[in-house]
C-alpha cells in the first residue's frame, strides 16, 4: 500500500470517530447547559474538519511533479497543517465567546452521572485516536498526521478540564464550568501556535538533518578531499541535500561524474529520507 493511501485510511477512520465524539458532546452539552462540554464538543468538531482538510491536502500532495512544480507537490500536505492552526484559532474564539456569556449570565449546569460517563467515554476515544495518529505519523513521516495528533491531544487535555469543571459544579461551584472553558481556549490557542511553528520549519526550509552527519558519510567516499557547505531542507520524508566537494584538480570529468553518483548512493543508503542530492564539484585549492 502506498504511503498516501495509508495516511488517507488513518484520516478516514479518525474523521468518523471525531464526528461521533463531537455530536455526542455538543448535543449533551447543550441539553445539560454544560458550557465546558459544549466548548469541548466544538473543539472535537474542528478535529473532524481538519481531517477533511487533510484528505484534500494529501490528494494534492500525492500528484506527480509537473512543469510548474518540478519538485513535486509534497509541501501541500504541510501547507494543509496551517489550515489546522486556523481551525484551532476559530475553535478557541468560539469557546471564549460561549464561556464569557456563561460567566456573566450564569445558568447552573445539570450535572448527572451520565454527564461524567459521556466525558470519560469520549476522552478514551480521543486518547486512542491521538495515539493511533501519532504512531502512524511517525511511521509514515507524515507532517499532517503528526500535527493532527497534536490537535487531538488537545482534546484529551480539555476533556480532563471539563471533567474537573463538572466535578466542581457538582460540589456547588458552577463558576468553574465557564472558567474551565476559558482554560480550554488557552490550550487550543497554544496548540495552534505549535502547529504553525512546526509547519513553518518545513515551508521556510529549516535544516532537517544534522549537516555533520551528511559530511561524515560523504567524506568516506573514495576520491573526496573535503566536504563543505552542506545544507538540508524539506519534509521529514523528502529531504533535499546540497553540498560541495573538493577533488583532485586533475580528476577527469567522467571520474568526477562517477564520484558524484557514489556520494549520492552513500548518502541515500545511510539516510533513506533523503529524496534529492545536489553535489557541486570543485578542484581542491580553487
Amino acid at each position: 500500500m502506498l504511503k498516501s493511501d495509508e495516511v488517507r485510511r488513518v484520516l478516514w477512520a479518525t474523521l468518523f470517530l471525531n464526528i461521533a465524539v463531537a455530536a455526542i458532546k455538543i448535543a449533551y452539552g447543550t441539553a445539560s447547559r454544560t458550557q465546558s462540554m459544549f466548548a469541548d464538543g466544538f473543539h472535537s468538531l474542528f478535529d473532524g474538519t481538519s481531517n477533511v482538510l487533510g484528505l484534500v491536502g494529501l490528494w494534492i500532495a500525492s500528484q506527480p511533479a509537473d512543469a510548474n512544480h518540478p519538485y513535486g507537490h509534497k509541501k501541500y500536505e504541510t501547507f494543509a497543517t496551517i489550515g489546522i492552526a486556523v481551525l484551532l484559532l476559530l475553535a478557541g474564539y468560539q469557546v471564549v465567546a460561549h464561556a464569557l456569556v456563561s460567566l456573566f449570565r450564569p445558568v447552573p449546569p445539570q450535572i448527572t452521572p451520565l454527564s461524567f460517563g459521556v466525558m470519560i467515554g469520549t476522552l478514551l476515544v480521543n486518547l486512542g485516536v491521538s495515539t493511533y495518529e501519532a504512531r502512524a505519523g511517525k511511521r509514515l513521516k507524515s507532517d499532517f498526521l503528526l500535527a493532527d495528533s497534536r490537535h487531538t491531544q488537545s482534546d484529551v487535555l480539555t476533556s480532563l478540564g471539563v471533567i474537573a469543571a463538572m466535578t466542581g459544579a457538582r460540589l456547588g461551584y458552577p463558576i468553574l464550568d465557564p472558567l474551565a472553558a476559558l482554560l480550554i481556549a488557552g490550550v487550543i490557542v497554544r496548540m495552534a501556535i505549535l502547529v504553525v511553528k512546526e509547519s513553518s520549519d518545513v515551508l521556510c526550509d529549516a535544516a532537517r538533518i544534522d549537516t555533520r552527519l551528511v559530511e561524515e558519510i560523504a567524506q568516506k567516499v573514495a576520491g573526496v578531499r573535503k566536504i563543505h557547505d552542506v545544507r538540508t531542507r524539506g519534509r521529514a520524508d523528502a529531504v533535499h541535500v546540497d553540498l560541495s566537494v573538493h577533488v583532485d584538480p586533475k580528476m577527469p570529468t567522467d571520474a568526477a561524474h562517477d564520484l558524484v553518483h557514489r556520494i549520492e548512493e552513500a548518502v541515500r543508503g545511510a539516510l533513506p529520507e533523503v529524496a534529492e542530492i545536489l553535489v557541486h564539484v570543485e578542484p581542491e585549492g580553487h
